[in-house]
């Protein structure tokens, strides 16, 4: 499939440099295994990992001041959002709007893998349970 979305000489660099940092180890064990913040790689958005091999585990019930979207990349989770439920499994993209606390559990059988997209060059969180 050919894209033209737009017409590339509209569109001008703005001197940012093309960067790359490590989002996790490997070889260090425990569900939050990394993230890099956006202003460190000299972008817009934060993007952190997490996964879980034990059903029902996930982060507690928490809350953004702006967007996030979870690719869950390998198993199966169960997302709470605001009121809303969603089951997801490894390919799917769930959307978490700004200000709607929300939490994720390992639905099972095996191993859950997401990332994690903060949309903020910062990671800012307030725990609610």
């Amino acid at each position: 499939m050919t894209r033209k979305d737009f017409d590339p000489s509209t569109v001008l660099p703005d001197g940012s440099p093309a960067n790359s940092l490590q989002l996790f180890d490997p070889d260090v064990e425990g569900p939050w295994r990394g993230h890099v913040p956006g202003e460190r790689l000299g972008g817009n958005v934060t993007v952190l990992t997490y996964g879980t091999d034990e059903i029902g585990k996930g982060p507690r019930l928490h809350v953004h001041p702006y967007d996030e979207t979870f690719i869950v990349v390998a198993g199966r989770a169960r997302f709470h959002v605001g009121d809303k439920v969603i089951d997801a499994q490894a390919g799917d993209i769930v959307f978490g709007p700004k200000a709607l606390p929300h939490r994720f559990e390992n639905l099972g059988p095996g191993r859950l893998q997401t990332i994690d997209i903060h949309h903020s060059p910062v990671w800012i969180q307030t725990d609610l349970d």
